[in-house]
């Protein structure tokens, strides 16, 4: 399967693609520990496109058979918040849920890589919900390691 996805670099046509399928699992990265509107959750990830868009970025085009089926938005511009060390950073991956567990994740992630390497930036970092098993699996399968934790306390 893995031999039919390509990766292409997006353009503004890819927008709306972007928009709808990060709204349909965005809920994904919310936490059990939170409560959370669907409304809401997606409004922040249309915060979250407007962001990337405004930044130095790539946007990440997944497709099989000529459909688009995923996509990852790279933000070449944003340093570490501590040590201010330059980066890419992954700020949104996601795949058609029908088409998940087929190889499509891993070639983002392998892509991403790719452009932070022709940039020349040091390290590409990401963040993931704790309670997302397949997105931590795929992370640390390609030795991602957990740098910092957020920790959260219910009042």
């Amino acid at each position: 399967m893995s031999d039919a996805i390509a990766i292409r670099l997006g353009t503004a046509r890819d927008r709306a693609f972007v928009v709808d399928l990060g709204r349909r699992v965005s809920q994904t990265s919310v936490s059990s520990l939170r409560i959370a509107l669907a409304p809401l959750v997606e409004g922040a990830y249309e915060r979250l496109v407007e962001f990337v868009l405004m930044r130095d970025h790539d946007i990440l085009i997944a497709e099989v058979d000529g459909a688009a089926r995923g996509f990852g938005l790279l933000i070449h511009d944003l340093p570490d918040e501590v040590t201010l060390t330059e980066q890419t950073l992954i700020a949104y991956v996601a795949v058609e849920p029908e088409w998940q567990r087929r190889g499509i994740g891993r070639k983002l992630l392998e892509q991403a890589q790719e452009q932070a390497r022709k940039r020349g930036l040091p390290y590409i970092s990401l963040n993931v919900t704790e309670e997302n098993v397949a997105a931590l699996t795929l992370y640390e399968t390609d030795v991602f390691r957990t740098e910092r934790r957020t920790m959260t306390k219910a009042l």
